[in-house]
């Protein structure tokens, strides 16, 4: 079974949609516009619509006969504080704000499959679309889920889908198991001795400390974990100073950690605080580790892993399928919704001779030839698992 016609002829709405939201992005929690715009979209297809669910979060709710199965699609709307280097004329508004990772790519999709299911109504339950805000380390699934999402809107089954910059457009993974990485954020704070530049004996300088503590954070990773295990720690900020002739009086580094298991993430965690005290310490300074695991692991049910792929293949045929992904050190916090609901997270190819560049990058747009196999995956997942003649 290929495409969806009835989504496939939206193509040129979904593109609209797409495009107007990209060049209106809106960092986590403050996506007012955008769930204003989500919100009408699907009051004007007669979905109930609940808002404030999580802030800004919307929830959009469709029902058909007196099943009482149920499915959750959700998909995020948030941008991130980036400066956007396209050129093109639905580039964003926003100065220093940009739609880089594809959300806006990914609402369109959710928003394309309540049109065509409000209007076929193919299926019998309850189907509930949950826009989320803030899935950029901010929190927003945890908000949606402490203002009682799953206790208002209770879901069987949940499924959520991400663009996949590499993938080919036309192609898309579905895999049980861990499908992304835990992630964590750290700060280091380094306090030393300040002084002249030229006196380096009367300091007890920070920037040392910190510069033996970047190379010895990555042998947490070299000597600590496991060999088989997955982890990863990037040091992505260092602040020291502001003259030429002034050893600062403090320091600091930040960065990511992913791993693939929580208790992996402890274990960086502990160590990570044993060598910034311990070095900063030695040198006669202090330091101190802020660390904050961020994401979960998503991890696949394997029954609703099996419905996706199988719906996948329905859709662009089983050798555009793949079934089998090996986990990306990438990081969501759906992973906290499939905590809750038995799930599959989803990969939607979106690469083509025009879309090569990767998520969170200052040139990169969502592919729009991508948002009608998303929509129709949406939709015919739907159809499927709330299918009239299955069983609960």
């Amino acid at each position: 079974m290929p495409l969806i016609d009835e989504v496939v002829a939206m193509q040129d709405e979904l593109k609209a949609w797409r495009r107007d939201i990209h060049a209106h992005p809106e960092l986590g929690f403050e996506e007012t516009r955008t769930a204003d715009f989500v919100a009408a979209q699907l009051e004007s297809f007669g979905v109930q619509v609940h808002r404030g669910i999580g802030k800004t979060g919307v929830v959009g709710v469709l029902r058909e006969g007196n099943e009482t199965r149920s499915v959750g699609l959700r998909a995020d709307m948030d941008a991130l504080p980036i400066h956007e280097e396209n050129t093109f004329d639905h580039r964003s508004t926003h100065d220093g704000t940009m739609h880089a990772c594809g959300h806006d790519g990914h609402t369109t999709m959710l928003l394309g499959a309540a049109k065509y299911l409000a209007a076929t109504r193919r299926f019998h339950g309850q189907v509930n679309f949950i826009f989320q805000p803030a899935e950029e380390g901010i929190g927003g699934a945890k908000a949606m889920i402490e203002d009682g999402l799953f206790e208002q809107f209770p879901c069987d089954q949940l499924f959520g889908m991400h663009n996949a910059p590499g993938m080919a457009l036309g192609k898309i993974g579905a895999s049980p198991g861990t499908a992304t990485a835990a992630g964590a954020f750290f700060d280091v704070h380094i306090n030393g001795t300040g002084a002249h530049g030229a006196f380096p004996n009367d300091a007890v300088d920070p920037v040392i400390i910190a510069a033996e503590t970047v190379s010895a954070l990555q042998t947490v990773v070299s000597r600590n974990v496991r060999p088989t295990e997955t982890a990863v720690v990037s040091i992505t900020q260092i602040h020291a100073g502001d003259a030429y002739n002034v050893i600062p009086g403090t320091a600091s580094l930040a960065g990511t950690v992913r791993t693939f298991s929580v208790d992996t993430m402890k274990l960086v965690e502990a160590r990570m605080q044993a060598l910034v005290s311990g070095i900063a310490q030695a040198h006669g300074g202090e330091a101190r580790v802020d660390f904050r695991i961020i994401f979960h692991p998503v991890v696949n049910d394997r029954a609703a892993a099996e419905v996706a792929a199988d719906v996948a293949a329905e859709l662009v045929g089983e050798g555009n399928v793949y079934r089998k992904l090996p986990p990306g050190t990438g990081s969501e916090d759906f992973s906290f919704m499939l905590e809750q609901v038995p799930g599959c997270y989803v990969l939607l190819g979106n690469t083509d001779a025009e879309h090569q560049q990767p998520v969170h990058n200052p040139g990169y747009d969502f592919n729009d030839r991508a948002a009608v196999y998303g929509a129709s995956f949406f939709a015919r997942v739907v159809e499927t698992v709330l299918h009239a003649n299955a069983t609960g």
